[in-house]
């Protein structure tokens, strides 16, 4: 037998409604913001990921798939959402179009990590990239859409954490003054933190170590360092967060994992899904579109992981809506009355009625065990006298009533059940 790679999951039909909720629910949200879908390669030329997620970071530092092809071109499998919805933006000329440009994707993503709870090596994300935006209102739109997203989904007890990372100006000045007040702890670091704290000070502040968490607890606030445009960019963030009524906390120690952001950095956390508590993240990046030699073009975005979502709604204990389930089952009881069934069962399906049958030849017991297990609603027993008659007998699997229905009524009496 021949096994799943570590680090996948097979969706199987009992939990692949799941999916499909969440998913409906993401596209929906969308929508009702004006927000279009974008769908990007599985996999981008190597450069992509490194000019877009930053060659300092452990993304690209230890978790891509990445391989040489049979034209001796490097390519990997996309980690990420943001860096190919950049790379498509320019390519495309979507620059040129109506600006500012909203889009969504939900994709499948590749980092080669150890796998846990929630967090596999192939993945899913929903996100969202608004391109062309300088103004405020739009971090603020994106933060509440993703909100939205969440509540829709019935997600409960998440706390919403934002903060400003400044732009580049801002975060050299924070970068010395972190060296400075790191320098003196310096041999306590992790590894990872030492070459860090030379090639991108910042990443020290993001470090899952206990230990550097520690060391980092005191440090000195981005917050002290942003220009007056930055403060004054994040200030009316939170005002226009307020006006929505929304909930936040700020949180100095947010800076996101990936290199390319700018300005406002936002965490949705709960405590839900264990450890690994960010549900949402996302952030600002008006610098990223230029690095792919489009021109200067701001952007904001955020990204969920539909697993780890998942799995918080299990936690949680939000029943999700199977809308699969089959409405009628048609229970045939001789050849005749299967050819019938199998008419009725057509015509059901051409209305719009999720409807099913006898395939495999089991008796009447049988059959409706099988409508039972697949969640019938209703079953339409088709027997000799039923099919001289031009009925269907038909039981509520809920409540037991029975009740005869004639042939050329049967779509609309289910329909409107």
């Amino acid at each position: 037998m021949i096994n799943i790679p570590k680090g996948t999951k097979d969706v199987l039909p009992k939990d692949s409604y799941k999916w499909q909720y969440v998913e409906k629910i993401a596209r929906d949200t969308a929508n009702s913001f004006a927000v279009n879908e974008i769908r990007t390669p599985t996999f981008e030329h190597t450069e992509v990921f490194l000019r877009g997620v930053g060659e300092t970071t452990d993304i690209v530092n230890k978790e891509m798939y990445t391989f040489m092809d049979k034209g001796d071109r490097s390519i990997t499998l996309k980690p990420e959402g943001t860096a190919g919805v950049a790379r498509s933006f320019v390519e495309n000329g979507l620059y040129a179009g109506t600006l500012p440009a909203k889009l969504f994707y939900i994709s499948p993503c590749f980092r080669y990590e150890r796998p846990q709870a929630g967090r596999l090596r192939e993945f899913h994300q929903f996100g969202v990239e608004v391109l062309g935006s300088t103004l405020p209102n739009s971090d603020a739109e994106t933060i509440i859409l993703a909100k939205t997203f969440l509540e829709k989904l019935g997600v409960k007890n998440v706390t919403l954490y934002i903060n400003s990372i400044g732009c580049p100006e801002c975060r050299k000045k924070y970068a010395e003054a972190l060296k400075t007040y790191m320098s003196d702890n310096y041999d306590k670091l992790c590894d990872l933190c030492k070459d860090r704290l030379v090639k991108n000070p910042m990443r020290v502040l993001d470090c899952k170590n206990p230990e550097c968490n520690k060391l980092t607890a005191n440090a000195p606030s981005i917050l002290d360092y942003i220009c007056e445009d930055c403060k004054n960019h994040f200030e009316s963030v939170q005002k226009l967060l307020k006006i929505a009524g929304v909930e936040f906390k700020i949180n100095p120690n947010i800076v996101r994992g990936l290199d390319y952001y700018t300005k406002t950095v936002f965490e949705f956390v709960s405590e839900n899904i264990g450890v690994q508590s960010t549900v949402c993240g996302g952030g600002r990046y008006d610098k990223l579109i230029a690095e792919f030699g489009g021109p200067d073009t701001p952007g904001i975005g955020f990204a969920v992981g539909i697993e780890r979502l998942i799995l918080m709604l299990d936690n949680l204990g939000v029943e999700i809506p199977n809308e699969n389930k089959v409405k009628i089952y048609l229970a045939p009881m001789g050849e005749k009355e299967s050819e019938k069934a199998f008419e009725l069962v057509c015509e059901l399906r051409k209305n719009g009625v999720v409807a099913e049958t006898d395939h495999v030849g089991r008796g009447i017991k049988a059959q409706f065990k099988y409508a039972d297990k697949i969640g019938a609603e209703f079953v339409g027993v088709i027997g000799s006298f039923e099919l001289e008659k031009g009925v269907v007998k038909l039981k509520n699997m809920k409540d037991g009533q029975e009740m005869e229905v004639v042939f050329s009524s049967l779509v609309d009496a289910v329909k409107n059940a």
